[in-house]
């Protein structure tokens, strides 16, 4: 499969890598971010969906109700979130 273009830019711009890795890794500490994976991985531990490769996650829809969905449609979603929208540039 063909690399996206944004993977193609990473690739290609080691600073701009840096500096988005650098990013990532400051949000991904943040609390609020920490208790949505928490949450979301309860979840799926529940539903008997985590690590047994079914590749499907629990995801927030914009109603507050939880759901499970393929990864690869939960992660491309545009229109589930506004803050969807905003992390794809």
């Amino acid at each position: 499969m063909a690399l996206s273009r944004t993977a193609r830019y990473y690739r290609d711009n080691p600073k701009a890598r840096k500096k988005r890795n650098d990013y990532q890794k400051k949000y991904n500490k943040k609390r609020r971010e920490v208790e949505k994976r928490m949450e979301l991985n309860r979840i799926n531990r529940r539903r008997g969906t985590y690590g047994n490769g079914d590749n499907m996650d629990a995801s927030h829809t914009s109603n507050g109700r939880v759901v499970m969905r393929h990864q690869s449609r939960n992660r491309g979603d545009k229109n589930d979130r506004p803050g969807d929208r905003k992390s794809r540039g």
